[in-house]
């Protein structure tokens, strides 16, 4: 931090302090060189994660948005809010681990596809039919099937 008085690059904190909203620190400063004091404010650069939609548009990555699309999956099924909080955490620190802080949905629909296929099948075909849009009985007949061979291939 230069002073901007007289641009030394050394100086002490005076007094720290939150600001008024909580969403910064305001720190009083003094130079070490001219003994001038000024204000400086510290802030969390937030970056949001962000989805990429199907046609090119990015969007924020809302976690209550998937976690609500679970829900619905899972309506009337023996499954704890906690395990579907656990699949939106993994989402998350996917999202994270990325270079570019963001993820296609196709990316996300499918990695909450694999966690629900593990978790409970009927919840799986509920979400699945939503996602993959199932246009008819027979695509839905499909992906029983697929589910069935699977299981009977023991995946």
């Amino acid at each position: 931090m230069k002073c901007p008085f007289c641009t030394h690059s050394e100086d002490k904190v005076i007094d720290s302090r939150e600001s008024k909203e909580g969403d910064a620190i305001r720190r009083r400063r003094q130079c070490l060189a001219c003994e001038r004091r000024f204000t400086t404010y510290e802030k969390i650069d937030e970056i949001p994660y962000m989805v990429v939609k199907k046609d090119g548009r990015r969007e924020k990555f809302e976690r209550q948005k998937v976690l609500n699309g679970l829900i619905k999956a899972c309506e009337k099924r023996p499954i704890p809010i906690s395990k579907l909080a656990a699949i939106v955490d993994h989402i998350e620190s996917r999202l994270a681990d990325s270079a570019e802080r963001e993820l296609s949905t196709t990316e996300v629909g499918e990695i909450l596809m694999d966690e629900l296929r593990q978790l409970d099948k009927i919840a799986y075909v509920r979400f699945a039919s939503v996602y993959r849009d199932f246009q008819d009985e027979q695509a839905f007949l499909s992906e029983l099937q697929n589910l069935l061979s699977k299981r009977r291939s023991g995946q």
